[in-house]
């Protein structure tokens, strides 16, 4: 599973990553800077990297479709600090073990992940 950090997280976290396997790369580090979020949305489908971002705007299911992507992680600390945004992501990154977040929508919050699941996949 491949990683597209947003330009609104620190890059430091792609080394972190990288760090306990995971293929993470920066919008920042592929010259991505400023790019829409349509924009990036695509690059991340045609890319096969699942987003992650602080960004409420890929929240929303019906603009970003997480059915037509390998994932949207949306990051959701209480403060944006580095130690809370690291924690979180690594939370995540542990649950990926037991669910694929491929097709969802995950919005992680210190204390739960919400998952969304596109309609067309709900049981």
């Amino acid at each position: 599973m491949k990683f597209k950090l947003d330009e609104n997280l620190d890059v430091r976290l792609a080394t972190a990553m990288q760090a306990k396997g995971f293929n993470g790369d920066t919008v920042l580090s592929e010259a991505l800077s400023g790019t829409s979020d349509d924009g990036l949305f695509e690059v991340c489908k045609a890319t096969d990297r699942v987003l992650i971002t602080l960004d409420l705007d890929f929240a929303n299911p019906l603009r970003f479709p997480p059915g037509a992507a390998s994932g949207i992680m949306v990051l959701r600390p209480q403060s944006i600090n580095l130690a809370q945004v690291r924690s979180l992501l690594f939370h995540a990154l542990a649950r990926l073990k037991q669910e694929d977040i491929k097709g969802r929508l995950w919005i992680v919050e210190p204390a739960r992940v919400r998952v969304y699941v596109p309609e067309n996949e709900q049981g």
